[in-house]
């Protein structure tokens, strides 16, 4: 839709009269100004709220349960080796950036988000998921593709874009994929948490298990080690979507919807598949171990859709390289490299003491 597309039949037909309040506005009188920084402070304290209050489901959840990672070291050391697969896919993810390489803070602030709001998916999937898994026969099934992977992937999005995505630095459709695999690290990091130190706490009070240590906790951690970078995946593609619409806004919403709806999907074919893998195998009589079993799938899986995602994190830095913006980028590095070839130590040491030295960060355009 063009400009006139998007403007009232008055303006468009309007011959230079001023038109403000009847169909154009901008803010002139104090009562503007006043209802401009109303809406802003509302939606600051809307954020500041939604963070707090996902902040003490957080703690509540922690106090239950993750206190155990604290109490026990191997627990602890579980929890951290099952993050390893994940924070290395979404380090990868982070490298395929050709545009710039993402400031820290934002970075940071989104994994911290996707931490926190993991709380609401939590809490959305046990009580909506109550009602859903009662259904006879496909009850788990819908469960798994209209409850799981809707919230969880929405909480992770919900990172991004009250965040990163307002910040003038996330400044390329690529960035997207960039913070989801963040919001993604997040959420799997705190789910691992719980997860296992869950099941430690419960098999330790229950008293079920002879080391609650390598019988309950160990386990979980495997399943979980394997889980985690699905979170990256899934988001890394919401993620990609939300870029796509920041930079497309006569059709921001329904591409968010896309990538939205593509992790949902995603997201829940992976979680069916695996809850009634064993049983299929069983019924089929395949004499398979269910550890080498979820892993060979989980592997396959993950690989299709992590290539999946890759080939169009290539197809944007293919575009980009051979774009005008991939030119300037690469004849600002080459003449960048070329100057500090020629220039002397003290010389560059000037530049660092007068403050001239500008960060990719803060200035470069894709």
């Amino acid at each position: 839709m063009d400009r006139d597309g998007r403007r009232d039949p008055v303006e468009r037909a309007g011959d230079g009269t001023d038109l403000y309040d009847v169909a154009t506005w901008e803010p002139r009188t104090w009562l503007d100004r006043f209802s401009v920084g109303l809406y802003r402070w509302l939606g600051r304290i809307g954020r500041f709220l939604l963070v707090l209050t996902a902040l003490v489901i957080l703690v509540a959840q922690f106090a239950l349960t993750g206190l155990a990672a604290v109490a026990n070291p191997f627990v602890g050391a579980f929890i951290l080796l099952s993050v390893v697969p994940a924070l290395l896919l979404a380090a990868y993810v982070w490298r395929t950036d050709v545009t710039m390489r993402e400031p820290l803070g934002l970075l940071v602030g989104t994994f911290l988000l996707g931490v926190l709001f993991a709380s609401f998916a939590a809490i959305l999937n046990t009580f909506v998921g109550g009602y859903v898994r009662a259904l006879p026969v496909v009850g788990l099934v819908l469960f798994f593709y209209l409850v799981v992977g809707p919230v969880e992937e929405t909480v992770k999005w919900l990172a991004v874009r009250l965040y990163a995505y307002r910040d003038e630095r996330f400044h390329a459709v690529v960035d997207g994929a960039v913070y989801g695999a963040m919001a993604g690290l997040g959420f799997a990091t705190i789910e691992n948490t719980l997860y296992i130190g869950g099941e430690y706490v419960t098999a330790l009070q229950a008293g079920s298990v002879a080391s609650p240590i390598f019988q309950a906790a160990l386990p979980t951690a495997f399943v979980r080690t394997f889980a985690g970078p699905g979170h990256v995946i899934y988001s890394a593609f919401a993620g990609y979507y939300l870029g796509l619409a920041k930079f497309n806004r006569e059709n921001a919403g329904p591409i968010a919807v896309k990538g939205l709806v593509i992790a949902a999907f995603i997201h829940g074919t992976y979680n069916t598949i695996v809850t009634y893998l064993g049983p299929v195998s069983n019924l089929l009589g395949v004499a398979v171990s269910p550890a080498i079993l979820f892993l060979g799938f989980v592997v396959v899986y993950d690989g299709i859709i992590g290539y999946a995602l890759l080939r169009k994190l290539s197809r944007y830095r293919r575009a980009y390289r051979e774009s005008e913006a991939g030119g300037e980028a690469a004849g600002r590095t080459a003449a960048d490299d070329a100057e500090s070839d020629e220039e002397a130590t003290p010389a560059v040491e000037e530049v660092a003491s007068t403050g001239q030295f500008q960060w990719a960060d803060e200035g470069d355009d894709p």
